[in-house]
């Protein structure tokens, strides 16, 4: 969005946010959430106007064009409510209370959210889009308050009751005290899944359809476990599919966020960081499983967008970018027949054209998406597609961007540099590691707060909200992941620290899991606890796979104990709907797998002992732990002290490997090792 800054500017100019700064020129006399706010409605009897989205929602977008920016709504707004905006990436505690009360009233949700509550922040309506005027049987936003005005009037005693009554409902959680089998559920899960997979074009469901990488992550899990062949198709056939649609940038790389079609072609052009750090981890699990090369080439190419486009000087990575430029969605990204023949000349840009379906009707608006959908591209075309890719590539660098969000946010980089990391150990790319160690680097350096406690989201030099649970799994995972690729044990210790603040500040010491915001943060009007696996793994989730792979890694039975209540305590909701919870229960079977525990021990980082961690790290076991010790890693006994026991025989590295509580002979023939960690899985459907 353009502001028009000839107006005088609300109290949102002062804010770090972009998306709030978007706002900060509106007509409407916005606040930030803050105590002057509700201090304000109270003291004047006024409701509140909460509305809530993010930088790069393009409904935001329609929605300021036609109503924030709108001196009929601001006169409205001004008058009969206190108006307040709020960044859902800033402040997912506020988001997540908000839109179960959307999702309970009107029955679904989405961005901007939009609410009318009371001056004690209690909702009585909620919604999200809204135009400015009646329009096909939605009501406008000026009709809207008005009748919420007059409701306010003269019927505020029975608003008040709803209010009640709505945040009491909220507070209830799934009354059955049925405990399900997990490992049924795994099964429920999986047979869902496999009932709404679509064969044609991959995914699951009808349009839209949304990348959902946990639960390709899921299924890889699954077919390892069961040997089910059609589990592995499952997800070959959605990750082949969406790369070759239009969801996948091809001239620049990148996932969007998601495609408004079943074929993947029309994307939601917005780019976040957490889809594609997912999409990475899953191309990359999918590689490991299958050893094909093309998963390998979709995740670096993931990586080369990131590491170019969203990577901050200080190594930190963005957010996300808009899907609108100059004023229009898309069109940063697509093409006509004539603008390609005028980069790559008539003959090359005809072929380019054919090969991407770049044609004169065009498939989004009269231009063309590129994509690959009804193309199989030889080995002759490859060459080609990246000479040609790269000189439009550069042309299109000249065309206005996007709006890209460059505020920082500790979870999301938490899984990027999970990603980058494990892109470093499986495709053996030291670049990746390197980019992880910086992001983390920039984390630990500048979203940690003196007394140790961790801070959410980073922009122009400060960051000063509390990190939510989420945050802390999301790099937890991360310090785990740079572990496993680096060995240095100071990136265990930093896990094994943040998860003790974890618990501590956000473990529901009564009913058991972990709370969404921190025993210390802002307390709302509810405190809700989160397990469904959405457009991310909950942090309860990944928790819980973090808490036994620490277990794993450490040696403390306490943390896999905790992880046994976690599953104990969300049974019941995941029991309602096991395909909501894919991640968690991908956490579930880490733990009924018994995961093998590896020790390589050497003097030194020898051929022998780097082979040994290949062999390990190639394999496709996705139950496996590693720990290597060196004279390098003499510290790591301050965390491990078991681990000084080991040696290494006869001067040779050695593997020490542990599974289902028993320990096997030594180990210091590659070959021999290779026999417990062969590359290939035998399936039982072939």
């Amino acid at each position: 969005m353009t502001a028009d800054k000839t107006r005088v500017p609300n109290r949102l100019v002062h804010e770090k946010s972009p998306y709030l700064l978007q706002h900060a020129y509106n007509p409407v006399d916005w606040y930030p959430w803050s105590e002057e706010a509700f201090t304000k409605a109270k003291e004047e009897g006024k409701p509140i106007f909460l509305s809530i989205g993010y930088s790069t929602c393009h409904w935001c977008h329609v929605m300021e064009r036609e109503c924030f920016e709108d001196e009929e709504v601001a006169d409205l707004l001004n008058r009969y409510f206190v108006s307040i905006k709020v960044d859902r990436e800033e402040r997912p505690d506020i988001d997540s209370i908000y839109m179960a009360v959307c999702q309970a009233m009107t029955g679904h949700g989405g961005w901007p959210l939009t609410i009318f509550m009371t001056p004690d922040a209690k909702p009585f309506f909620a919604g999200t889009y809204f135009p400015k005027k009646d329009r096909m049987g939605l009501p406008g936003l000026v009709t809207l308050l008005k009748r919420v005005h007059a409701l306010w009037k003269d019927n505020r005693d029975d608003l008040t009751e709803v209010t009640d009554r709505i945040v009491q409902a909220l507070q209830e959680r799934p009354t059955t005290t049925h405990k399900a089998d997990p490992d049924a559920l795994v099964t429920k899960a999986y047979e869902n899944l496999r009932m709404r997979f679509d064969s044609v074009y991959g995914g699951f469901g009808s349009a839209p359809k949304f990348p959902t990488p946990h639960n390709l992550i899921f299924l890889l899990r699954y077919w390892y476990v069961h040997r089910d062949s059609m589990a592995l198709a499952m997800v070959e056939k959605t990750l082949d599919a969406m790369y070759r649609g239009g969801i996948f940038d091809h001239i620049g790389f990148g996932f969007s966020r998601y495609s408004t079609d079943s074929k993947w072609l029309v994307p939601h052009f917005e780019k976040m960081l957490y889809d594609n750090a997912l999409l990475a981890i899953a191309y990359l699990e999918a590689y490991r499983a299958t050893r094909r090369e093309k998963y390998a080439d979709v995740a670096r190419r993931i990586f080369a967008y990131v590491l170019r486009d969203m990577t901050s000087p200080e190594g930190g990575f963005y957010s996300a970018e808009d899907a609108d430029s100059e004023g229009e969605e898309g069109k940063f990204y697509l093409w006509t027949p004539d603008e390609v023949k005028e980069v790559l000349g008539e003959k090359d840009g005809e072929r380019f054209a054919r090969l991407f379906d770049i044609t004169e009707r065009g498939n989004f608006e009269g231009k063309s998406i590129p994509n690959l959908i009804n193309i199989q591209v030889s080995a002759s075309d490859r060459e080609f597609i990246e000479r040609c890719r790269k000189r439009l590539f550069d042309t299109r660098e000249q065309r206005p961007r996007p709006f890209r969000d460059d505020k920082i946010l500790t979870g999301w980089n938490g899984l990027m540099i999970a990603a980058l990391a494990m892109g470093g150990r499986i495709l053996g790319d030291i670049a990746y590691t390197e980019a992880a160690e910086k992001a983390c680097r920039f984390i630990l350096g500048k979203m940690i707060r003196p007394d140790g406690r961790l801070l959410a989201a980073y922009r122009d030099g400060s960051a000063n909200i509390p990190a939510y649970a989420d945050d802390y799994a999301f790099l937890i995972w991360a310090l785990l992941e740079l572990y496993e690729t680096t060995y240095k044990p100071q990136y265990l210790k930093k896990a094994l620290e943040l998860n003790e603040a974890l618990l501590e500040l956000f473990w529901d010491s009564q009913d058991g899991g972990l709370f969404l915001y921190g025993s210390d943060a802002e307390q709302l009007i509810m405190r809700p606890k989160e397990v469904y696996d959405g457009a991310l793994p909950s942090g309860n989730s990944v928790a819980a796979l973090n808490l036994l792979r620490l277990s794993h890694l450490s040696g403390r039975s306490e943390l896999a104990e905790i992880a046994q209540k976690l599953f104990e305590a969300f049974n019941p909701e995941v029991s309602l709907s096991p395909h909501a919870h894919t991640f968690f229960l991908t956490a579930w079977m880490f733990y009924k797998s018994r995961p093998k525990e590896v020790i390589i021990v050497a003097d030194g980082a020898t051929e022998e002992a780097c082979r040994m961690l290949r062999i390990v790290n190639s394999s496709p076991d996705p139950f496996v732990c590693s720990i290597l010790y060196t004279s390098q890693h003499r510290d790591l006994t301050e965390i491990l002290p078991h681990v000084g026991n080991y040696r290494a025989m006869d001067g040779k590295p050695t593997a020490y490997i542990c599974e289902d509580y028993a320990c096997q002979p030594p180990i210091t023939d590659p070959d021999e090792l290779e026999k417990h960690f062969p590359p290939e899985v035998i399936l039982k459907h072939e």
